[in-house]
Parts: C-alpha cells; structure tokens; sequence
C-alpha cells in the first residue's frame, strides 16, 4: 500500500501501523481502560442524518470560519499533539508546513519535539500552545512568556489530563520516553528497521519546551512520570483564571465537558472552549463531544467559541459539528497517521482529502458558506 492509495481515515491508519514499530503504532491509536469512549466518539456521528436542502445555487463555496480572532481558510485545524518526531523524523514542521499551505490553524504541545520559537519564525499561519498545567506555578508563567515572545496566538490550556489515562496497550508493550520495553515491544522494533535507521539518522529526540526547565532526557523522567510528578491535580478555576489574566489574549480550555464548566470558562474570561475527551484516552466511558455539543452551544454560544475535537473522522463530521454551532472542529488522529505513513506529503494528502469532502458536501447540502448550516439540516435517530 503506498500513499496515493490512501483515501480515508482508515487508510491512513493502515498505512501508519506498516510503518511503524508497534509500540509506537498503539501509542497513537490506542486508549484508555477498555476504549469504550475512543469507539462512541466516532460512532456519535452516526445517530445523526443530514438533511440537504436542493436548487440553492452552490457554484462557490466558502468554507472559511473565524475562531478566536483567527481566520481559517477551512473550518478544522490540526489539534496539539506529543510527541510527533517519533512518528515522523519530521514530526511538528511537517504538520506547520502542511497547515500553512492549507491556512488552517495547527500547535505545538509542552510535550512538543520542536521548538515553539522555531515553529513560530518558519511559519505564519495561526498557531496555538496546549499547555499543560504543573505544580510549580514559576515553571507555567515562564512557559507562557516563552509561547507569548514566540509569537503564538492562542494559549490552549489542557484540563482533562492532570493525570494520564489508563492506556494498556503502553503498560502492555513498554512505551514510554525514554523507550523501557518488554521482550515483546523490542521485536516489533527489530521488525521495523527503517523507523530506528531515521530515528538514529536525524535530528537528536527531543522535547525543548521542557527540556529549558526539567530533566527529561537520561531516563531521569518518563512520559507516565511526567504526568503523575510534575502535573498539579490540585488546578482549580482561580489557578486557571490567574492564568487567563496573564495571558491577557485568546485563551481557550481544552478538555471540557459539561455546561457547568462552560459556563465558568465564560466567567473567567476564556475566549473559546475545546468539547473534548482527548480522543478518549483519559476517562473512558466518558460522553462523546458530539453529543455534548448542541447543550453547550446553546448555553454559551452567543459568548464564547465553541470548538470540538475527538472522533472526527469524516468531511460529513465537520459538516454535523458546524450545523449543531460549532465555530470550528479539530482533528488529532486524522492527521498523526498521515504524517507516521509519509511524513508532510501525508499529512497535506490527508487535509487535502478532507477539505474535498468537506466542500462536496456542503455543496451536496445546498450551503454555499458555513453560515448556511444549521440544525434544520439535521435529525437525530
């Protein structure tokens, strides 16, 4: 299978496990407990028919959105995600590179391997910082003036992983950073010796937002460590809201769930909210974003922006999430086996992918803009 034989999500996912070794393959595609959640996220989806409406002149299409204070040339964005020189050698600049082409917004974690500053001077294109929140507050102010003399627009602070899932398929194959696997995590690696010839051929691994401030090279701090050591599970609103005032610009919680937090985040000055379960890798048989959609945005919609991630697999996904008032979706997984299966062409194959479908099928559904869709185009089961 090549890449030019990649049409779909699923596609992707099979061309990314042929690459890569297995540990690192389950790292991206598994999640927590029984991945119960990671399933219904994508399943949500389908309890919900478009109705088209016909003869309503579709010869151009704009798919532009705004979200917070960003223009996007399309209404999805490439979410923050760890750790992606590990799929990749390439890893976050081919994802920046890909989403500049596109003009669409994509981020660098605090788990990043890239520098924030690095990303920043090579691309123009809207970026965001997800942020995690840890125990020495010194450390997150100094974080934030990092990502601030970057030149990122949008702080996106993670709040549904102040401690991390329960992943098995990891505990089962050894993944970790730095790399602690069992006899059977090692063979997958010997099986895939093109990943370790690039791994050992490019640039040292690294993850630069943190190694300025903590030790995670040497073994001296693994990823699982990281989040049970160094992450505050002690956060609450007033650390956050604190936080949004120092920020003092386009602040957004990503991991959010139900209407009370919501309408919190109003409170405090956030200007956008992620409806999230981190694709279903931390609370498993936790409710799907999509069905927490419609509640959400009619209780804040008119005050904040109201995004959501997890599950998106398809151009008719965006389509139901927009309907429903959502300003924009984000996609994680839907770009990370692009990039693991072929790197930057990947990842542009995938969005180029998705932005057809997406423009066919607002065109199917007689929208010439976003603002044409609406709940009377949908019917719940």
């Amino acid at each position: 299978m090549r890449l030019k034989d990649c049409h779909n999500f699923h596609d992707f996912r099979t061309l990314a496990r042929k690459r890569l070794p297995g540990p690192i393959f389950n790292y991206i595609d598994g999640a927590a407990d029984d991945e119960v959640t990671y399933r219904r996220n994508s399943d949500s989806f389908e309890r919900c028919d478009l109705v088209p409406n016909v003869l309503t002149g579709v010869k151009d299409i704009d798919m532009s959105v705004t979200v917070m204070g960003q223009k996007l040339d399309m209404p999805f964005y490439c979410s923050p995600t760890a750790l992606q020189r590990l799929f990749h050698h390439d890893g976050e600049m081919a994802v920046g590179a890909a989403a500049e082409k596109f003009g669409t917004m994509f981020g660098v974690s605090s788990l990043g391997t890239v520098s924030l500053k690095d990303v920043r001077k090579k691309f123009s294109n809207p970026q965001c910082y997800q942020f995690y929140f840890h125990k020495d507050r010194g450390l997150n102010r100094a974080m934030m003036e990092s990502a601030k003399e970057a030149g990122v627009e949008v702080m996106m602070l993670t709040v549904d992983s102040i401690t991390g899932g329960n992943r098995e398929r990891d505990l089962r194959t050894g993944f970790s950073i730095p790399f602690r696997l069992t006899l059977g995590g090692m063979i997958q690696f010997a099986l895939k010796p093109m990943w370790g010839i690039n791994y050992v051929t490019h640039e040292k691994f690294a993850m630069p937002q943190l190694d300025e401030h903590i030790d995670m090279g040497g073994g001296a701090l693994s990823i699982g460590r990281y989040f049970t050591e160094m992450l505050d599970p002690s956060m609450t609103w007033d650390d956050v809201a604190e936080m949004v005032k120092l920020w003092d610009g386009q602040y957004c919680l990503k991991g959010i769930m139900s209407v009370a937090d919501a309408k919190r985040a109003v409170d405090i000055g956030c200007t956008g909210i992620i409806l999230s379960n981190h694709g279903g890798r931390q609370l498993d048989g936790s409710r799907a974003p999509f069905d927490q959609l419609a509640e959400t945005v009619d209780a804040v919609g008119d005050k904040i922006d109201v995004i959501m991630d997890s599950g998106v697999q398809r151009g008719t996904h965006v389509l139901k999430a927009l309907s429903l008032g959502a300003k924009a979706v984000g996609i994680g997984r839907g770009y990370l086996y692009p990039l693991a299966a072929a790197g930057q062409p990947g990842v542009e194959r995938a969005l180029t992918l998705l932005r057809t479908e997406v423009e066919r099928d607002m065109r199917l559904m007689g929208a010439k803009s976003v603002a044409d869709l609406s709940r009377s185009n949908l019917r719940f089961r």
